[in-house]
């Protein structure tokens, strides 16, 4: 049985709506945008933003609903590899490896409740 996702068409338009919310969210708090949705053999970068010198890899996660937890606790020490192989690939093909880096995590509960975490790793 298909799950109703509100007015969005599937799953991954509902990804982006949520990407794009975070990333305004970003730039309210004077983060500048570099690129959205990396992808490479390793896994997927949601946002790469800049602030000052320092690139900041953020990852985006939404729940309609805080059970388990809600957004916060969905980032899996898994998904958290996936992530730090994927930023090492994206240093390495950029020539960024003498660059200031962190990962950030955006959390969006329900509408427009977010969690900002800054250096998650």
């Amino acid at each position: 049985m298909k799950k109703w996702l509100g007015w969005f068409a599937n799953s991954t338009e509902k990804g982006c709506y949520y990407e794009l919310q975070a990333e305004q969210f970003l730039i309210r708090q004077g983060l500048t945008p570099v690129a959205r949705n990396f992808r490479c053999r390793f896994g997927e970068i949601d946002l790469i933003m800049k602030l000052g010198e320092t690139i900041v890899f953020v990852e985006v996660k939404y729940r309609a609903e805080k059970q388990f937890g809600g957004a916060i606790h969905s980032l899996t020490p898994q998904k958290m590899q996936r992530i730090r192989r994927t930023i090492a690939f994206y240093c390495q093909s950029n020539h960024l490896s003498q660059r200031a880096l962190r990962i950030d995590f955006v959390a969006i509960d329900g509408e427009q409740e977010f969690h900002w975490i800054k250096n998650i790793y």
